[in-house]
């Protein structure tokens, strides 16, 4: 597990051991302010939680990281190289092609079997579905789901809905994997156990996880926490981020 640190960013070149890195976000919707001068560094394999209550801004900020909005200011870079500059198919085809995604909601395709939900962002690369098929039946068998493989996602509890939405994040294998709040539909034991999963799954893998929660409790299982609140880094002092350097005492 990654051990507490200190990240003090000047505005230059991104950290060689930063495989993610924010600076200075700034973000609008509507002409009111959703994320305020949020920075962030996350080091390979790490599983960092955005803690925050609703409204604080998560979704924004996951959404920005993961190339999905253009930041009003502010860069992203992904594995040294800017993301906020890039043509959206070029932002289309780094999040196909590396990064993973699981939300509140499981948005899976109804027409489609639980093995080709969880399959597509490989059938999306253009994998065929021969190869496709073997990979997304390990993650659903992981999963304890391969028993519903051939259901339409209309057939499912939440709880493997959820699941299937969790095996397609990770069944490319991502680099980076964003998980917006994954355990919201789910209550008690489904929810514990998605969590567990979830976490286990990454850490085993290697997979740089940005987990969102308001939670405090499952915030305190990720490797180090930063807290979001009006969209603002509630834990980066405010001397330091008043002159234009990204810094955070980090917690585990």
């Amino acid at each position: 597990m990654p051990q507490r640190r200190t990240e003090v960013y000047a505005m230059a070149a991104p950290p060689d051991d930063d495989v993610l890195l924010a600076r200075s976000l700034h973000c609008s919707r509507a002409g009111a302010p959703v994320l305020t001068d949020v920075s962030l560094g996350v080091r390979p394999g790490e599983v960092v939680a955005v803690l925050g209550p609703r409204g604080s801004g998560k979704t924004t900020l996951l959404r920005t990281l993961s190339g999905q909005l253009v930041p009003d200011g502010g860069e992203v870079h992904y594995d040294g190289s800017p993301v906020h500059t890039l043509s959206p198919p070029r932002r289309e085809r780094l999040r196909r092609e590396h990064f993973g995604w699981i939300g509140a909601e499981p948005a899976l395709v109804p027409e489609l079997t639980v093995w080709e939900n969880a399959a597509l962002p490989l059938l999306l690369r253009g994998e065929s579905a021969r190869r496709a098929r073997p990979r997304a039946l390990e993650w659903l068998e992981r999963l304890d789901i391969d028993g519903v493989a051939e259901h339409r996602p209309a057939r499912l509890t939440p709880s493997q809905q959820q699941r299937t939405a969790l095996a397609r994040a990770l069944a490319g294998p991502p680099s980076l994997l964003f998980a917006d709040d994954p355990t919201a539909p789910l209550h008690g034991a489904d929810g514990a156990l998605m969590l567990r999963t979830l976490l286990a799954a990454v850490r085993s893998h290697g997979v740089t996880t940005v987990l969102a929660t308001c939670d405090p409790r499952i915030a305190a299982l990720a490797d180090r926490t930063v807290v979001l609140l009006d969209g603002r880094r509630a834990d980066t002092p405010a001397a330091t981020a008043a002159e234009g350097v990204a810094a955070c005492s980090l917690s585990v």
